[in-house]
Parts: structure tokens; C-alpha cells; sequence
């Protein structure tokens, strides 16, 4: 195995592969499956949240992935709304 693997960087070399194409070359591709591409929405995520207030404190979360985008949207709108009003006379 080593002979052919050296084998294949001498031709590669005199090729004039460079570096990243001899690596490319020499590994093959793993093939990922196809449901991998688009997640489940209704699958439970969890994640641990720091407790504001606290170096150490921690808290685990957990949500549908629809819920975390439908979370992470209105967190954004509300970013938005706020940067948007702080020029506004009044408010």
C-alpha cells in the first residue's frame, strides 16, 4: 500500500499537481447520505444556555428545530425594530 501510495505522489508531482490537488487526489470523497441535506423540523435540539448573571451557571434548552428558527427570526425582527426606532424623536 505504501509503494502505491508513493507511487501515486511521484506521478502526481511530475503531473505538477499542487498540494491540495495531490491531497484531494489521494483521498476519495466520502459520499454523505441524501436525508442528511434537509433535517427533520420536528426533531427536539438541545442546547445549554449560560445564565445571565453567572461564570458557571448553565441551563439546558430544548426545542423542535422549527421552534429555534421561529426563535432565532424573532430575535432578529426585534434587533431590527430596535435598531430601526433608536433614530425615531420620541421613543
Amino acid at each position: 500500500m505504501f509503494k502505491a501510495f508513493s507511487a501515486s505522489m511521484a506521478a502526481a508531482l511530475l503531473a505538477g499537481m499542487t498540494g491540495t490537488a495531490i491531497a484531494q487526489a489521494a483521498a476519495p470523497a466520502p459520499q454523505a447520505p441524501a436525508q442528511a441535506s434537509t433535517p427533520d423540523p420536528n426533531e427536539v435540539v438541545c442546547e445549554r444556555q449560560e445564565i445571565l448573571g453567572s461564570r458557571l451557571a448553565k441551563r439546558k434548552v430544548c426545542h423542535t428545530r422549527a421552534e429555534w428558527a421561529d426563535l432565532k427570526l424573532q430575535d432578529r425582527q426585534d434587533l431590527e425594530r430596535a435598531q430601526t426606532r433608536r433614530g425615531m424623536k420620541g421613543e
